[in-house]
Formats: C-alpha cells, sequence, structure tokens
C-alpha cells in the first residue's frame, strides 16, 4: 500500500510539474502589429541615425570659420533640410552662446554633406560642438 501511495504521489508531481512549463506563444498577428519596421525607427529618431562633426578656426576678420559635415548612418532613409546646432565655449567650458545652422540638402543613407558658416563668435570663444537637432524624411 505504501508503495502505490508513493507512485500515485510521483505521479501527480511529475503531471503537475509538466502542466506549469508549457510555453505560452504570443498570437502571430498581435505581434505583427506592435512591430515596428526599420523605416518607422528611422524616420521617427532622425538626430540617432546623423552624425555631425566640425572644426573651427579664426579668419582675418576675426570671425570664426565653422566647416563640418553631416553623415547620415541610417540604412533606407534619405534626409533632408538637417538642423544642426552649434554651441561655443569659453577655454574653462562655459557655454558662451548657441547657433543653428540649416543644411538645405538631401543626404541619402550612408552618404555626408560638408556645411561651411562664418559667426561672430562672443570674446573668449576657444572652441566649438555641433549635434544634429532635427532633419525631414
Amino acid at each position: 500500500m505504501k508503495i502505490f501511495l508513493s507512485v500515485f504521489v510521483c505521479c501527480t508531481l511529475l503531471i503537475l510539474a509538466c502542466q506549469g512549463t508549457a510555453e505560452k506563444k504570443m498570437p502571430v498577428d498581435k505581434y505583427e502589429a506592435g512591430k515596428k519596421s526599420l523605416a518607422e525607427i528611422e524616420q521617427e529618431n532622425p538626430a540617432q541615425f546623423l552624425q555631425a562633426k566640425a572644426n573651427d578656426r579664426k579668419n582675418l576678420l576675426r570671425q570664426t570659420v565653422v566647416k563640418g559635415e553631416v553623415t547620415n548612418t541610417a540604412r533606407i532613409v534619405t534626409y533632408k533640410d538637417v538642423d544642426v546646432k552649434l554651441y561655443f565655449y569659453s577655454k574653462t567650458g562655459v557655454l558662451l552662446e548657441e547657433d543653428h545652422e540649416m543644411i538645405y540638402d538631401k543626404i541619402a543613407p550612408g552618404a555626408s554633406k560638408s556645411f561651411k558658416t562664418k559667426l561672430f563668435t562672443p570674446k573668449g570663444t576657444d572652441s566649438v560642438r555641433v549635434e544634429v537637432v532635427s532633419a525631414k524624411y
């Protein structure tokens, strides 16, 4: 009788354990509706896929000349009307001024466009940092 009872308990535990490990699968339609395409992701986040770099110098008129390049790292989307923000810093790292530069051109996936601007910056400007703020597709 003890053997029968122990076999019964073991079988019951085994059956209950097997029922708890079954995976619940998400319906395919629900998954497809929630999934975003690569193009949608690139269209929603242009600043994430556009990288800007620049260098600066002073000209004879004491203007700051900023030469830069914006590169499109996206795979599908072509961006246009790129808004680049320029930050001017002092030697101690204090933000002195901000300015915007628009690039009215198309930048295809994997391509780059250069830009150049001349500005009279505040006295004591030591460095310039650039970042892409927005763009259209």
